[in-house]
């Protein structure tokens, strides 16, 4: 029996981001629920339908969503929100989406990352939970693919212990009786698949990679006995990934027919478990051999080795050659890439050249292919490795110094009293977090720029023409630190690196961010230079236009790292630092011109956490390193500012206060307030702003929701230090709910400042 090839699951969006464009022609009426099922249909069955003229042996079924795979989940098993529940058991399409995107009077479920990649899931509300089948949606999905293209594929579902974890509202009594009631319902889904014909079935309990204690040990065994119990004859691969498994022995001991084991990101702990402790007989290995997470051509012949070695343990006849994980997290292909060096695509490899090398390294360990071609398929990387690009003297000579070029601000409540002469702002001060509407306009516009049909100066005329809009906007509705709008740019991270030497834009390198949200991950290849200023002239202009102080608005370090594809020749502590110092650059150009406050967002140093405990430390010192790094050179008077996104801060409360910023920005609007018992046991003593209304969400907030959320925050905080914002930018937004939410927000905050200085008042 040869060697099998595999598959974990494949980028939604497209090629060309059909999926994303269906969507939100849907959600803005222009297609009926008809029109948008069937292009959904086709974009689902064209993914298939390559996958198999690619030579996949196992294609995944199930793993294409509307909209998130967690959210499908919980929806296929009626646990749905009690505020979106209605009489019919199914859920309409309509209200599907009003859980991820809220509605009038209904506010979206709180969205978080998908444990430590950039992509974001609806966490699912069990308060009131009573499981129940509503449709068999694997089933569906793998009679589609049976029936339409002639493929058996393999259904994927998420498993009941990780949707559990990664669930919200219960406890140790509700969770035990949550399992009780879905192990029957996922018993009669794979039934169901059994009599279709389904002989594989994914299983996906990524959980496993972090910490597990004997209790979900207890709940595996139970579960998946369950589950071989009634479904003898169903070959169940339990498949993990991101991380090395925790507790090794006791889940490859588990009653499946497979185990899928994580061999790129798991710091050769899952290899060095299989070496001690050696592997079932019973069971098949699925070994992710080819990396799903970056964007790097696989060294096959690396990996060839790999598996010799993997073989000493394991049967032949029992190995699987798949993706480390699911193949959301890349684009989909490279071939449609013109605008890069050369010697930069040649060593990139997306979700279908990925597929390619699974199967090129599958053949060859088949013996099907020699040696040679593994050996012209790696000379790419080499020859990148070789380059100057990746050899610039002057970095590494700074890399070298960055210790003793490190310097101390004085004290946070020091600098604060200058800030406070040099701004006068009132109690509460109102801003936002940076961005405004990139309207269909804006972008078109771009566009036309981007093509050559404006010229620098139009284009650079209508950018002014907007921000002008803005800050008189900004003015108009009454807030108190105001923002350039960012018209200029497509995104946060890929803006900077379009400027900075060493990281390369895609034109089609889309990802899947959360919902139809999908960004363009740089791709840092080379080593990292800023060569030019890269905000100090529209930031200048806004300033120019008002007397109220306007924020510089940079990425920092870690987000930047965090939100690209990063080189892998090189530590990822070398890369940020890289960044740090050009970011730092870039703060001291916009210092030395006149700007005073400078926001320098980290959205993702949280979202960048191992998922193993014990590399948290290290992880928090070198982020902490890298974002005072790039910003502790600036004069005592200068005001640094901050924004984190989501929930779940109370693991790095002290990195957040090591970061040193003046003022931080943190969401907690979706997570209804959870974010602030984060500061009830903590002393902080910078400035902050809790996100007082979600972003995410279409609908305008009330004064009344938007009080709660203040009042909240004001039993915890020092009123002198709070500050009032949106919990994110709001570049995705229309331009008359953000006007009408941010005038609803200063109202708000303008009532809170009358009503503490009354109490000064009467305190005095």
């Amino acid at each position: 029996m040869s060697i099998k090839s595999s598959n974990l699951g494949y980028p939604r969006i497209g090629e060309n981001r059909e999926w994303k464009k269906s969507l939100e022609l849907f959600w803005a009426g222009e297609r009926t629920e008809a029109q948008f099922t069937s292009e959904m249909e086709q974009i689902r069955l064209s993914h298939l339908r390559k996958q198999q003229e690619k030579g996949i042996d196992l294609i995944p079924v199930g793993d294409f969503s509307y909209y998130d795979h967690v959210l499908d989940t919980a929806v296929m098993f009626g646990l749905i929100p009690t505020r979106f529940k209605t009489e019919k058991q199914q859920l309409s399409l309509q209200a599907y989406f009003e859980i991820a995107r809220g509605s009038k009077g209904k506010v979206a479920s709180e969205m978080t990352k998908w444990f430590n990649t950039n992509y974001h899931y609806i966490v699912p509300e069990l308060e009131d939970a009573k499981p129940v089948l509503t449709e068999n949606r694997p089933l569906k999905l793998y009679k589609e693919a049976k029936e339409k293209l002639g493929i058996s594929g393999k259904p994927v579902i998420l498993g009941p212990i990780t949707f559990l974890t990664l669930s919200k509202g219960y406890d140790k009594q509700k969770r035990n009786e949550l399992l009780q009631a879905l192990v029957p319902l996922y018993i009669e889904v794979l039934q169901q698949l059994a009599e279709a014909g389904a002989e594989w079935i994914q299983i996906d309990e990524p959980i496993l990679v972090k910490e597990v204690d004997n209790e979900v040990v207890r709940e595996l065994n139970e579960v998946y006995k369950a589950f071989h119990d009634a479904v003898p004859n169903v070959k169940i691969i339990l498949q993990t990934y991101y991380e090395s498994i925790e507790q090794y022995q006791a889940i490859v001991q588990l009653p499946v027919a497979g185990i899928g084991l994580d061999f790129i990101h798991d710091d050769g702990l899952n290899l060095a478990h299989l070496q001690t402790f050696g592997f079932p007989s019973d069971k098949v290995l699925a070994a992710g051999v080819i990396d799903g997470r970056n964007v790097w051509k696989t060294n096959l012949h690396e990996q060839a080795a790999l598996i010799e070695t993997l073989t000493n343990v394991v049967d032949e006849h029992r190995l699987i050659i798949q993706p480390s994980c699911s193949l959301l997290h890349v684009p989909v292909t490279v071939k449609s890439e013109q605008n890069l060096e050369t010697v930069v695509k040649d060593a990139l490899s997306f979700a279908d050249e990925k597929l390619d090398e699974v199967v090129l390294l599958t053949q060859f360990v088949n013996h099907v292919v020699t040696k040679n071609e593994l050996s012209e398929h790696d000379l790419a990387v080499k020859n990148l490795n070789d380059s100057p690009l990746r050899n610039v003297k002057a970095v590494h000579e700074a890399l070298a110094n960055i210790h003793s070029d490190a310097k101390t601000r004085i004290d946070a409540s020091e600098r604060k009293k200058l800030h406070d002469d040099r701004w006068n702002l009132p109690l509460l001060p109102t801003t936002t977090i940076g961005s405004f509407p990139q309207t269909k306009e804006v972008r078109k516009q771009r566009l036309k720029w981007r093509k050559g049909e404006l010229s620098n100066e139009q284009y650079e005329q209508y950018i002014q023409n907007e921000i002008k809009k803005w800050i008189d906007i900004q003015e108009e509705i009454g807030l108190d630190v105001l923002v350039h709008g960012e018209f200029e740019r497509t995104d946060m991270v890929e803006f900077f690196g379009e400027k900075l030497a060493g990281i390369a834009i895609t034109t089609f390198g889309w990802v899947q961010s959360y919902g139809s949200r999908c960004v363009r991950p740089p791709v840092i290849f080379g080593d990292v230079v800023l060569t030019e200023p890269m905000t100090v002239k529209e930031t200048l202009y806004a300033q120019s236009l008002t007397s109220k102080p306007v924020k510089g608005m940079l990425t920092g370090p870690v987000t930047i790292l965090n939100w690209s594809f990063v080189r892998n020749d090189i530590s990822r502590i070398d890369v940020l630092n890289q960044i740090a110092l050009a970011i730092r650059e870039e703060v001291e150009a916009l210092e030395t011109n006149g700007i005073g406050m400078i926001q320098v967002d980290e959205p993702a140093i949280r979202e960048g956490l191992p998922l193993k405990q014990e590399k948290a430390d290290g992880y928090l010192k070198s982020a902490v390193e890298a974002f005072v790094l790039s910003t502790s050179s600036v004069q005592e008077e200068t005001q640094i500012h901050t924004h984190m996104c989501y929930s779940n801060f109370e693991a790095i409360i002290e990195a957040i206060d090591a970061l040193d910023a003046d003022v931080i920005s943190i969401e907690t609007s979706r997570s209804h307030g959870e974010l602030i018992r984060s500061f009830e046991d903590y002393l902080y003593n910078k400035g902050i702003g809790l996100g007082v209304y979600d972003i995410h969400s279409p609908r305008v907030p009330t004064s009344e929701e938007l009080s709660q959320n203040i009042e909240r925050a004001l039993k915890v905080l020092d009123y002198r230090l709070f500050w009032v914002n949106p919990d994110c930018g709001l570049k995705t937004r229309g331009i008359e709910e953000t006007v009408a939410a941010l005038k609803v927000m200063v109202e708000t905050a303008k009532l809170y400042r009358e009503k503490l200085e009354v109490e000064q008042k009467v305190n005095n």
